[in-house]
């Protein structure tokens, strides 16, 4: 029995289910094998708020009108919750909490049976608070279930025809601001803000990680590896400080090594180049 097989004999057990949906892969998979086993017994269910990256609200409509499955989006708070803007190790915790907080009224005003979420094999062995608000909150992973790792994942997106087959992972804002530097609805703003500029240059993968320094903010940005060249054309570099700069970031730093998934720690200023001072 292959990993798809499996994920729907699971499913065909749920016998109804609420889908955690972000538009990103993993759950874009889930929610695509739930629609074609349980139809109207299964939906998706998306929080949003302040944190979503530009754009992704946009691709999470598209992805569930392809697969044809019914959308329930509510607003999310987390930012008023203090231990989420604390970043002390633990926002996922607390971003998952008012997730599931959402989730799990939603289900029981459905009737549905569970609440599920994206969960894949490969994340158990990574440091995910999120993972204990959904124990907490009687969430289940059916890909984890079905042994799904993210390579089959990605296989099974291809399977469904999913348009988001192949888009990279996009984390929420909140994942930009090193652990100890206080996540704020105007810090969010300014690196969505910053983000979408450079990406209008033209790079594809842009991240920019934020350390409160005290009297200053830092910020490094991170672009993909296969882009780094294009820092070397004409007025590009100069234009991803000025990005920067725009946004009131007293430091920027542009990563040599590319983007890195999770990497937040962030040099001290002292150790910057002078041409990456952005005031």
């Amino acid at each position: 029995m292959t990993e798809l097989q499996r994920l729907h004999a699971i499913l065909a057990e749920m016998d109804s289910v609420l889908v955690a949906y972000s538009g990103g892969v993993d759950s874009s998979v889930l929610l695509a094998a739930a629609t074609e086993v349980l139809g109207d017994r299964a939906a998706a269910f998306t929080a949003e708020s302040a944190t979503l990256a530009p754009g992704e609200a946009a691709v999470a409509d598209v992805v569930a009108a392809h697969i044809g499955a019914r959308r329930i989006v509510a607003a999310s708070h987390e930012l008023d919750r203090p231990g989420y803007r604390a970043n002390q190790g633990d926002r996922c915790f607390h971003c998952k909490s008012e997730l599931f907080d959402l989730a799990v009224a939603q289900r029981a005003q459905l009737g549905f049976r569970w609440v599920a979420d994206g969960t894949i094999v490969d994340d158990l062995g990574e440091h995910r608070p999120g993972l204990r608000a959904a124990l907490q909150h009687h969430v289940r992973h059916p890909l984890v279930e079905a042994g799904f790792t993210k390579a089959q994942t990605r296989e099974a997106a291809r399977l469904y025809g999913l348009p988001n087959a192949e888009k990279p992972s996009m984390p929420c804002l909140g994942s930009r601001f090193a652990a100890g530097t206080e996540v704020r609805a105007e810090r969010v703003r300014r690196v969505a803000a910053a983000e979408a500029s450079i990406t209008g240059l033209g790079f594809t993968v842009v991240r920019l990680r934020v350390i409160d320094l005290g009297s200053a903010e830092t910020a490094r940005v991170e672009l993909g590896s296969d882009e780094l060249h294009r820092l070397d054309e004409p007025g590009v570099r100069e234009a991803v400080l000025a990005a920067c700069r725009q946004e009131g970031f007293a430091w920027t730093h542009i990563d040599p090594r590319g983007y890195r998934r999770g990497n937040v720690a962030l040099p001290s200023p002292h150790s910057l180049p002078a041409t990456a001072r952005s005031a």
